[in-house]
């Protein structure tokens, strides 16, 4: 159905695609992998007509395709799914599916299928529902219906999993096995390789914008898979031992309610914890059932009704800013990491000037030290593998998962006592995912408490001691991890309750 012949791309000196040949056939689901800044988001974005290539070819259906814009490419069966969201967020669900359209279509008849074609792939969306108040998983949702929506032959998915839980994953998974019996195409880039080899009879693996392996992702394992786009062996984060030899108590929540801050939101409803210096714990649930709301209030970009709401290390800080609360120690890295983590026109030295302004003598007397933020820019390059061009680029410049670890990166080697981590990993290979968890870990292990909301159960079972539950704004008691299952955490994720989950 496509074939991309010798396709090279390059942005000044660097080649990001050298030479790429790549053929996806119809009714077939193939993988394009590779760790980040190999070149994937490059060649997809070539394929529909967002880049130009500098070399190479496109050929659809065997004949040669001119690609000059994505109006071409959908012009003739090609969708993509971006690992971004392209939404505005002021208009509604159906509004932004309506803009997407080639051929315009009444907003009511827009709305009408746009409920129909939801309903059926299982990823449930309100027309009317304005995108500004909709969780990053229902975000997503709103990207793959507007792509299936315009019926296309081939659809690209980029990262299309990396913010939905495990049963509207399945349900993802289920939608693109009865589109290829159809006899369309799928390409498919994921770092999640247990669910590549789930999809995927083929692969294409990418390694410095060069070809470098090809296969059948159901005949190797994920560490094989892991290998060939790194080209090392990829082991496992090495887990702190042990909950039960925790330090003192560094956060606690007490009956913590909050409102919903937009009509259709979740808010909290009775909400207490307590986490010890020393211990990960998990938060898990389905996009939408108050996470945003937990990572707000223990952040500080929402107050809580009572300072002794929330207490850090023993002060009472609830009606405490963020800046307040990162000077007794604390660090928080949000879910969307360009937009609410980094500014993405400010460069990488600018956004950490803009995160640790009140605590690390970036400005003192009002004077900016530039020398000191490239300093930072440097130091998290260098531990945690941030690929990029020059030393200090715009933050929009890096790819998903370098961006993922700059942002990580810049509030652990500032070395805090409580790290608040939302969607830690979300869109990074499996190289950098192992870097990341095994930062939170060593944090941990060092004295640090860190809790990490996660969607990921594969990622909350492998580095945390105890995991809850939040759903519909109320969390559950936290388990020990080693006591519990998937099943038992996807139970509750879907409201049962602790007695029925077990």
């Amino acid at each position: 159905m496509l074939e991309a012949r010798r396709l090279t791309r390059r942005f000044g000196a660097l080649v990001a695609n050298d030479a790429v040949d790549l053929a996806v056939r119809a009714g077939e689901a193939h993988a394009l992998l590779g760790e980040n800044g190999a070149g994937k988001s490059t060649l997809v974005k070539m394929l529909y007509g967002l880049l130009q290539p500098d070399a190479g070819e496109v050929y659809w259906r065997g004949a040669p395709a001119a690609l000059p814009d994505p109006r071409a490419a959908r012009a003739l069966g090609i969708g993509m799914v971006f690992q971004h969201f392209s939404l505005f967020e002021a208009m509604s669900v159906a509004e932004n599916v309506a803009l997407a359209l080639d051929v315009p279509e009444p907003l009511p008849r827009v709305a009408e299928r746009l409920a129909a074609v939801s309903r059926a792939y299982g990823l449930p969306l309100e027309p009317g529902r304005e995108i500004w108040r909709l969780s990053v998983g229902e975000r997503q949702r709103v990207e793959i219906v507007r792509c299936l929506m315009q019926d296309p032959r081939l659809i690209i998915l980029d990262e299309p999993t990396s913010v939905l839980t495990p049963q509207e994953a399945e349900g993802l998974f289920g939608t693109l096995d009865r589109l290829r019996t159809e006899g369309r195409a799928v390409l498919y880039i994921s770092h999640k390789l247990e669910e590549v080899r789930r999809l995927c009879e083929a692969a294409t693996i990418l390694r410095g914008g060069r070809v470098v392996a090809a296969c059948d992702p159901r005949a190797e394992s994920a560490a094989s898979l892991a290998r060939m786009m790194v080209g090392a062996e990829v082991g496992a984060a090495r887990r702190a031992e042990g909950g039960d030899d925790a330090g003192p108590v560094r956060l606690s929540v007490h009956a913590l309610s909050l409102p919903p801050d937009e009509p259709h939101g979740v808010g909290l409803q009775d909400v207490s914890l307590e986490l010890r210096a020393g211990e990960v714990l998990g938060i898990a649930g389905v996009a939408g059932n108050g996470q945003d709301a937990l990572f707000a209030a223990l952040s500080g970009e929402r107050i809580a009704p009572a300072a002794d709401r929330i207490i850090l290390d023993g002060a009472a800080v609830g009606r405490e800013d963020i800046s307040a609360r990162r000077r007794r120690g604390a660090a928080f890295v949000p879910e969307e990491r360009l937009g609410h983590a980094a500014a993405p026109r400010f460069r990488l030295s600018e956004n950490a000037l803009l995160a640790g302004h009140a605590t690390e003598g970036f400005a003192p007397a009002g004077f900016i030290r530039r020398s000191r933020l490239l300093g930072v820019v440097d130091r998290v390059t260098a531990a945690f593998d941030v690929r990029k061009g020059p030393r200090d680029p715009e933050a929009r410049a890096l790819s998903g998962g370098n961006l993922q670890k700059f942002v990580v990166g810049r509030e652990i080697l500032r070395g805090p006592r409580l790290l608040v981590v939302c969607q830690p990993t979300w869109g990074v290979d499996a190289g950098a995912a192992q870097v990341i968890r095994q930062a939170i870990l060593d944090l941990a292990r060092g004295g640090a408490a860190v809790l990490v909301i996660s969607q990921d159960l594969d990622e909350l079972l492998e580095i945390t001691d105890r995991v809850a539950v939040i759903f519909h704004g109320r969390l559950s008691a936290a388990l020990p991890t080693g006591w519990t299952t998937r099943e038992e955490i996807g139970l509750l994720m879907g409201g049962a309750t602790p007695a029925e989950a077990a």
